[in-house]
């Protein structure tokens, strides 16, 4: 193994290029794909090297419960410094179990409260609250999916902006953003150098909403007025909206002083959102985007270009760190049978 050993913990970096040119370069539903894809890969990997690494460098250290027979000599010798790096692998390996079960446990907590809260009215797709404040999110999971959304937004826009709000808010639902922003959360928890990624697919999924929205109301310009009108209108308003569980400490939303029984609006979490929530700089690109041409839908770049280059490199590398720890956990389940009968 040597010192290639080290190698998934650091490879996360050859996707960095990628992530700023798939976010203008490429179709938002393939960047969104593609770079979950490789975020989820390359997390699992480093993860594996950080166990490998502290099995071997601390299976022989007096006072270890592991066998000796999990740190094979030969092994030993052909990581660098394997009793540091197996000493420091444990408190990395302990944060990184911690940041995930955080992020999981806070995910499961707002989603229940959220459908918690939406209990007391009509089981429809559209959850409509009388509430001042703008804002509206798309809820997965429960008896069925379901939009919600303020009368303090609707009230922002015509029927044409409305209908360009479900369409947006629907595809989120139905392509299952939720999936893809938790998935790249856990990798930017498993290995910081992924959160580049975790910043792009928050960018491309509500790109990839947009680009359905405008497809499913037959015009580009209306959604993109929509989203101005919205993001105009929630600027100084709390954002209980779910795409804001990516914000480091997401405002608290007061429940809406409506008659009984008052829904109070979900607080963030890891879905999308429309508009409201997002940070300066990705809402003029969205908006731009979709005053442009539709961007051209294609299953992968050539390779004589400076995209495919890049995600050809991108996609290089999390292969490379697939194979470095399936070799890794090979030789560790090898150890594993030889030292204690399976």
């Amino acid at each position: 193994m040597g010192i290639f050993v080290f190698l998934p913990l650091v490879l996360p970096l050859t996707a960095w290029p990628v992530a700023r040119l798939a976010e203008g370069r490429l179709h938002p539903r393939t960047a969104t794909v593609l770079l979950t894809g490789v975020a989820t890969v390359m997390a699992l990997c480093s993860t594996v090297c950080l166990a490998l690494l502290m099995v071997v460098g601390t299976a022989q250290l007096p006072g270890n419960p592991l066998p000796d027979g999990w740190s094979d000599p030969e092994v030993r010798e052909s990581v660098p410094r394997h009793e540091v790096a197996g000493k420091a692998a444990i408190p990395v390996l302990l944060v990184v179990v911690g940041a995930c079960g955080r992020v999981l446990l806070r995910h499961w907590r707002v989603r229940w409260r959220a459908h918690r809260a939406l209990a007391g009215l009509p089981r429809r797709e559209v959850a409509v609250l009388s509430d001042a404040e703008p804002y509206a999110y798309a809820l997965p999971g429960g008896p069925r999916d379901r939009v919600v959304v303020s009368t303090g937004l609707l009230r922002c826009l015509d029927a044409r902006e409305r209908r360009a709000l479900f369409a947006h808010e629907r595809a989120h639902l139905a392509a299952r953003h939720h999936r893809h922003l938790l998935l790249v959360r856990l990798a930017a928890c498993a290995n910081p150098f992924l959160l580049p990624l975790r910043t792009a697919v928050t960018y491309t999924a509500e790109r990839w909403a947009d680009e359905e929205a405008a497809q499913a109301v037959g015009s580009r310009r209306t959604v993109a007025r929509a989203i101005g009108k919205a993001a105009l209108v929630s600027r100084d308003a709390p954002t209980p909206t779910l795409a804001a569980f990516a914000a480091p400490a997401p405002p608290t939303p007061a429940p809406p002083p409506t008659p009984a029984p008052p829904p109070t609006p979900a607080p963030p979490t890891a879905f999308s959102a429309f508009a409201a929530g997002d940070p300066p700089g990705p809402l003029p690109r969205r908006v731009a985007a979709l005053l442009g041409p539709a961007p051209a839908v294609r299953a992968w770049p050539s390779l004589f270009t400076t995209v495919g280059l890049a995600l050809w490199t991108a996609a290089t590398g999390a292969v490379l760190s697939a194979l470095f720890s399936a070799n890794s956990a090979v030789t560790l389940l090898c150890l594993l049978r030889a030292a204690t009968p399976l």
